[in-house]
């Protein structure tokens, strides 16, 4: 799958391959488990967005020191990690949202 054929795998007009692999990760853990309880759901998509953030900064610390990484790894790696923290991002904006709407109804 080289990313160039769906809208998902094209960032800022250039193809990246995985990028989807992200939020397929995130999206998972839901899936796997419909039981969960919503506060399970966040922790697990907030260490899966930690890891993916570490994941990153480890590929482009190999690009910078040489370590034999390329630079188009560490480039997705990154994009995934960019995804991952404005999914969970907008994930937060709407359960405050939500909690906003509440607190504003009259009973």
């Amino acid at each position: 799958m080289n990313g160039f054929g769906n809208g998902f795998g094209l960032v800022g007009g250039v193809g990246v391959t995985g990028v989807d692999d992200a939020f397929s990760s995130l999206t998972g853990a839901v899936q796997a488990s419909p039981n969960a309880p919503f506060a399970g759901m966040l922790k697990s998509m907030v260490e899966q967005t930690s890891a993916l953030d570490e994941q990153a900064a480890q590929a482009v610390t190999g690009v910078l020191s040489g370590q034999g990484v390329d630079i188009h790894d560490a480039m997705i790696a990154t994009q995934k990690a960019d995804m991952a923290f404005q999914l969970a991002l907008e994930v937060r904006n709407k359960a405050v949202g939500a909690y906003q709407q509440m607190m504003n109804m009259q009973f």
